[in-house]
Formats: C-alpha cells, sequence, structure tokens
C-alpha cells in the first residue's frame, strides 16, 4: 500500500498543502490551534509519516547529533554514550552512532557521512593518536572537521583536542585529567607498596594511555618508589590478558616481592586478573592490582577494583551540551581515586 502523501492529508483537512506542511514540519510559521488541529487530525487517520529532510528545510535543523566512539560494546564507551542520549532527549534531539575502532581516517569518514546527514552537531570520544602512520590521517580529521564547522557545525571533543584544526569557534572540548587522577592514583598506592611496579599500556602514541603512564611514574616518584616497568598490549581486555600471561610468567619464573600492576584502563585491569588466575595466581594475594575510569562492570567484580574514577555519563552530556549552547565554555572533569581491595594486604 502506498505511503499517504501531504496533498492528500491537506485535502481532507481542507486546508493548502503550504499550510498542511507548515503544521506538520514545524515551522515558525504556524496557522492558528483550530486548523493545525485539523490537519494533525487528518494525517492521523492516514498514517502520513512526516518527511525529515522538508523538516529540515522547515526548522533550519535536522534535530540530528552525531557521536563517534572507538567501540560501543566498551564499557568506558556505552557510559559516555549513555551521557549523550540523555542530554540529545532533553533536548529533543536524536543521536547517530559511529564506531570507528579508533583510527583517525575512520573518524574522518565519521564526520564526512554525518556532515552530509546534516547533523546538527558531533561529539568525538576516543584517544588521539601520535603514530606517525596516522599523520597523514589526522590531517584529514582536522580539514574535515574544519569544513563542517566552516558550513555551521558544532563539535565536542571528550578528552584531548584533535590537533590541526583550525575552526575553534565550533569547538568544545571536555577535558579528562588523565595524567593528574594517574598521578594521584600511583601515589596513593605507592605508598602502601614497595614494588615493584608494572604498567600495563595501551600502543604508544595512543595519548590517553601516554598520559596515564606518565602521569603514574610521577606519583611513584612523588612517593619515593622505583619507576614501573611498562608492559604495552592493545588497549582493551584481551591485551590485558596477553599482559597478565606474561606478567604471570615473570612471577613464576622470578619469585620475589608480589608486584603491583597498573593497567592504563579498567577493561585491561580485567583482563590481566582472568591471565593471573588462569595461571594460579590471585588479586591482591599474588599481586597488587589498579585500574583506571571506574567502569559499570566493576560492581560484579572481585576483588574490587582500585581505580581512579570518572563521571563517564556526565562527560558525555557536557560534550553534547557544549555543542548546543552558544555559551559554553571548555569543562574540566575532576574525577576522583577511589581505594578497594584489589591494593590491599594479602
Amino acid at each position: 500500500m502506498a505511503a499517504s502523501t501531504l496533498a492528500e492529508v491537506a485535502k481532507l483537512a481542507g486546508v493548502s498543502p503550504a499550510t498542511a506542511s507548515r503544521v506538520l514540519n514545524g515551522s515558525a510559521r504556524t496557522p492558528g490551534a483550530g486548523i493545525a488541529e485539523r490537519v494533525r487530525a487528518a494525517a492521523a487517520s492516514l498514517g502520513y509519516v512526516a518527511n525529515a529532510q522538508a523538516q529540515a528545510l522547515a526548522t533550519s535543523s535536522t534535530g540530528l547529533i552525531g557521536l563517534i566512539v572507538h567501540d560501543i560494546a566498551d564499557p568506558y564507551f556505552s557510559a559516555i554514550a549513555r551521557g549523550v542520549q540523555d542530554a540529545a532527549r532533553e533536548r529533543r534531539r536524536m543521536v547517530l552512532l559511529a564506531t570507528t575502532d579508533g583510527t583517525p581516517a575512520d573518524e574522518k569518514a565519521a564526520v564526512a557521512a554525518f556532515a552530509a546527514r546534516r547533523a546538527e552537531s558531533i561529539v568525538i570520544a576516543g584517544s588521539r593518536s601520535t603514530h606517525g602512520e596516522d599523520a597523514a590521517a589526522n590531517i584529514e580529521l582536522a580539514a574535515e572537521l574544519d569544513r563542517y564547522c566552516r558550513n555551521g557545525g558544532r563539535v565536542g571533543v571528550v578528552g584531548q583536542p584533535v590537533v590541526g584544526v583550525t575552526e575553534t569557534a565550533g569547538y568544545h572540548t571536555v577535558v579528562v585529567p588523565n595524567e593528574r587522577l594517574a598521578r594521584e592514583l600511583a601515589g596513593a598506592v605507592g605508598r602502601d607498596h614497595e614494588g615493584p611496579f608494572i604498567i600495563v599500556a595501551g600502543p604508544q602514541g595512543l595519548v590517553t594511555s601516554d598520559d596515564r603512564v606518565r602521569g603514574i611514574q610521577r606519583g611513584l616518584a612523588d612517593a619515593g618508589r622505583p619507576a614501573a616497568t611498562i608492559v604495552r598490549a592493545p588497549f582493551g581486555r584481551n591485551g590485558g590478558f596477553e599482559a597478565g600471561v606474561e606478567i604471570a610468567r615473570g612471577i613464576r619464573e622470578n619469585p620475589g616481592p608480589r608486584p603491583v600492576i597498573f593497567a592504563a584502563n579498567d577493561v585491561m585491569a580485567i583482563g590481566v586478573a582472568a591471565a593471573l588466575r588462569d595461571n594460579g595466581l590471585r588479586v591482591p594475594r599474588d599481586a597488587a592490582l589498579a585500574g583506571f575510569d571506574d567502569i559499570e562492570w566493576l560492581r560484579d567484580f572481585r576483588p574490587a577494583l582500585t581505580t581512579a574514577t570518572l563521571p563517564l555519563e556526565e562527560i558525555g552530556r557536557l560534550a553534547t551540551l557544549g555543542t548546543l549552547n552558544d555559551d559554553a565554555g571548555p569543562a574540566t572533569i575532576a574525577g576522583s581515586v577511589t581505594m578497594r581491595r584489589s591494593t590491599g594486604a594479602g
């Protein structure tokens, strides 16, 4: 059965197609209440579905927000996405989602796709990359964002600003204090442990991981402790597991003082704990363990994980509202250190 048309709605309501369009597509020039009610009743009886493109032309806004994350299955990004969705719902917007696996080339493609669909604003949540192999893609991403902002778009960035952008008037950044919080975490843990210390980090050049590594090393130095050994792995649960297998082998081959392991994020910490368990080792009896982010999964993780707590949903909310409020300045998140049993006595 063919879809009902605007002309059919107008005929049934006894008005012109232009009047029916103004009522149904959200124009600022709306007719009287009686006429509007008649048009809406006619549309409902015919099952008419409004044309989103026509609504965008009538209101000069699509009401769409584009959200770009590395991996929506990762609880860090899903929590941020929940905050984006909550803010969008409050402002009567809809969210379009793109996942990119963290590559600037895929982020650039997502920005272009959202711009083509006339998204009102775009929120980008994910670490920047300083890998040499990503240099050209970073330039292209910055150029695509500049083009989008020159055409009236607004951009909210979580964490680190995109390097190379010039249209800064269209940008709103939510600064995440990764290095400061990591320094505080390492200082708090280091006071109660002599070491050795190990950092399970993401690949070098991943800015979020590099900031946290730098903060942990400085926090250990503040506490008068030796620098940590760095084990690098993919920035996720499986990467943490791979690193945990290597660490477990070292513990077995070189028995000694109980090591303290700092994972660059909580999902890596979960992977480390699983690898230790598979090798007959337990946290905190055989190794102390700390993470970063305080993701929702930790509610069911035992022993309770020491971590740096970030208000992830609030981060997503602030990034979104910053793109919708003309007077929004940069937002800085405080965060806190949460000490739990995973770094306690065995």
